[in-house]
């Protein structure tokens, strides 16, 4: 069956706008055909019905763990707690062949791996399973579960993981010696970011970049102080997403929370020209993939976001590893 898309859906648009909504972690899992533990991170799981108990998740068609759950006999759905974020990236990784070893988990359910110290667990057998477009879809059958109301889940938003969205911008409403350890922690993450954007970047991403800063510049000159705050996160959120790697772009993404709440207090102060030519002159030495510049430009960009009475932390930027 061939999937397609209507032509006007811009598919990563879409997928970013799913991201708004936020969701739990969790690791499914089961035994494959050998009776080996199998086990992925999902946060598309959702409860279905209350009579009979009925939960659902959805797995990605080309996944190498999608013969295991769909010829199983049913999966275990393990709810990561706020203390579990580790969990979710060893899942969630492809470069770990065993992802089971120095995890503590005991056999469930048609011996389904049950992961111990998690928020909640359901023991699941197969109820259905759906072709869904370019995922599998499957029902599950609640035949046994725990949970423990103390612990805090887990929570993915906007690509990122709240616990850490929240601290950030919890540091950064503090004193100014804190707002001065956010703005070295955007120089020292931006920095990386540029590195890789001046390896990585397409002339699509450049022309992405340009728009934004004429979207930025018209907002300015009609006086629109919200939209221009929001070009100015997402002049930075696409720099992230120039650097083509996922990693790097959702800890961009994590600050930009941070950026925005920040720059909405001050909205409502004049737009600060003195930017403006340093906004265009990050871009120009991106395009020449001149990182130092670029960096060097950045710098005095943030400089100037600063409190005249706030020094900005000096840390000399690391190389970023190959």
């Amino acid at each position: 069956m061939e999937t397609t898309f209507e032509p006007s859906l811009d598919v990563k648009e879409f997928r970013r706008a799913l991201s708004l909504f936020p969701t739990g972690v969790a690791i499914l899992t089961t035994v494959s055909e050998q009776g080996v533990p199998v086990g992925l991170t999902c946060n598309s799981f959702s409860s279905v019905s209350l009579d009979p108990p009925l939960v659902s998740w959805g797995l990605r068609k080309e996944s190498r763990a999608a013969s295991s759950f769909r010829n199983g006999k049913g999966f275990a759905i393990n709810i990561l707690s706020g203390a579990q974020q580790g969990l979710s990236g060893r899942f969630a990784s492809s470069s770990i062949a065993d992802k089971f070893e120095g995890v503590a988990w005991e056999a469930g359910l048609n011996g389904m791996p049950v992961l111990s110290h998690c928020a909640a667990t359901f023991e699941c057998t197969t109820f259905a399973v759906h072709d869904a477009g370019d995922h599998w879809l499957f029902l599950g059958q609640v035949r046994r579960f725990e949970h423990e109301i103390s612990h805090h889940p887990l929570v993915f938003c906007k690509g990122a993981y709240m616990l850490l969205s929240k601290a950030l911008l919890e540091s950064s409403q503090q004193s100014p010696e804190r707002v001065a350890e956010v703005v070295e922690a955007r120089r020292l993450i931006h920095g990386a970011l540029l590195e890789l954007a001046c390896r990585n970047a397409t002339e699509e991403d450049f022309q992405a970049l340009d728009a934004k800063l004429l979207e930025m510049e018209r907002f300015a000159e009609a006086g629109a102080p919200q939209p221009r705050v929001e070009a100015g996160v997402e002049f930075f959120r696409l720099i992230g997403a120039a650097t083509h790697n996922e990693i790097v772009a959702t800890l961009a993404n994590s600050l930009a929370d941070v950026m925005r709440q920040n720059l909405t207090d001050a909205a409502a102060s004049p737009p600060r020209s003195a930017l403006v030519p340093l906004r265009r002159e990050i871009l120009k030495h991106l395009q020449l993939r001149d990182r130092a510049a670029a960096e060097e430009a950045l710098g005095r960009y943030l400089a100037l976001l600063v409190e005249p009475n706030v020094q900005p932390v000096q840390i000399p930027t690391p190389p970023l590893a190959a």
